[in-house]
This record gives structure tokens, sequence and C-alpha cells, in this order.
């Protein structure tokens, strides 16, 4: 067979040839589509007349496709503002001065509570990702919005929140405090909290609140006047009702 025989096809010709069926194809598929009640035409014609129709009228793809990207837009803006509160929160608790052991920064009755409690924290605070200053931190201010959540709002987590601190509180001074001094400075810690607990669980009653219900007959009561009976009257009428 000679080179200049047409009947040789190169490879390039014959990739050519079995594309052209599926060029045919889609195109014949995208002329279908966007004729008069082809699919796309359709969803293009649903996307023209939704802002006429409302919600309520609006195709159901269109809703799903809104729902998502508002659903998708509040979720990116949540993240972004998460990030921002943390790193804030962060930033203000490393601010604090540097907890270490044996430091006396408290005076009075308040640093037979603090001062154990500041050693307690800054000797078990070696390997963890925060340091002991942001864990003290971190524990005056859960005392605090707990002692306010609890008298202001009367809220059971607050208040529970309350009594899980005061115990671990004390058990920090019973820890950190030396032996001689331990069961005195347990004890002003122990008063100290009950004290405080006068105001963060006020209003809460152990009492077990008791209802009484009664089943029975109803009574109904009508007030009357009887009269005796006149002489001379032949039918007597001596009951009068009660106005």
């Amino acid at each position: 067979m000679t080179p200049n025989d047409p009947r040789t096809t190169s490879g390039t010709d014959r990739t050519t040839n079995n594309q052209h069926p599926l060029l045919a194809a889609a195109r014949t598929w995208w002329t279908t589509a966007w004729a008069k009640d082809g699919f796309l035409h359709a969803r293009w014609e649903e996307v023209r007349r939704a802002p006429g129709a409302g919600w309520h009228n609006m195709a159901d793809w269109l809703k799903a496709t809104a729902g998502i990207a508002v659903f998708s837009l509040v979720v990116l803006l949540f993240a972004s503002a998460v990030d921002v509160l943390l790193d804030a929160v962060h930033r203000l608790l490393t601010a604090v001065p540097e907890v270490r052991v044996g430091d006396s920064t408290s005076t009075g009755v308040w640093a037979t509570i603090d001062n154990p409690v500041r050693s307690y924290l800054a000797a078990h605070s070696a390997g963890l990702p925060i340091s002991a200053s942001t864990a003290y931190t971190l524990w005056q201010t859960t005392g605090l919005l707990s002692l306010i959540g609890g008298l202001v709002t009367r809220s059971t987590g607050a208040r529970l929140t309350w009594v899980c601190w005061g115990a671990a509180g004390i058990a920090m001074v019973w820890m950190a405090t030396p032996e001689t001094s331990r069961t005195v400075a347990t004890a002003i810690a122990v008063l100290a909290w009950t004290t405080a607990s006068t105001l963060a669980l006020r209003g809460l009653s152990l009492r077990p609140s008791s209802f009484t219900h009664v089943d029975g007959p109803q009574v109904t009561v009508q007030p009357q006047i009887h009269i005796p009976a006149q002489p001379g009257t032949s039918t007597p009428d001596n009951v009068r009702p009660l106005r």
C-alpha cells in the first residue's frame, strides 16, 4: 500500500472522527435543554419568576439553595466571631501577672485562702497548654460569674457551678496549706464560702414542696330563710330564697 493511499488515516484523524458523535450529542442536548419546556429553560423560568413569586411559591430547589447559602454564611461569620472572641479572651487571661509558688500578694483573711490556691495552681499547672496565671484567672472569673449568676438569675447551673467552685477551692486550700495550720485555714475557707453562699444560693430551700389534693363530692350551699306559717292561711309558703 502506497503512502498516498486515501484509505490510510492518521491517529489524529481517527480521534477527530471519534469525537464528532460526542460533540454532536452534546450540542443536541444543549439545544433540547434550552428549547421550550426543556430542562434548563424551565429552571431559568423558575429563577426569573422567583422575585415575584415570593418564598412560598418559589421552586423547592431555589429554597434549598438559598437556605444552604444563608447557613454557610452564618457558619462562616460565627467561626470568625469565635476566633476573634477566643483571641480576645486569650489576651485578657495572659495579661495578668505570672503566678509563682509561695507568692504572698494577698493580705489579711483573704490571704489565708488566696495564697494556697495560687500555690496549688502554680505547682500543678506544669505541662498544661495554659500558664498558671491563666488558670488562676479562670478560677477567679468562674467564681465571680457563678456568684453573680446565682444571685441575679437564680439559675440552677450557676448555683451548681458555685457549689463545685467552692468545693474545689476548699480542697486546694487543704492540700496547699502547711500541715501545722491546715485545719484552721480550711475552716476559714469553709466559713468564707458559706457566707458568700447566702448570696449565691439566696432563695434556695432544701425542704420538699408538698401539694395536697382532696377528691370528694362537691357540696352546693343555698342559703334560705324559713318563715313560720301564719295562721289563717290555707297554703303555707314559708320558704324564701335568700337573694
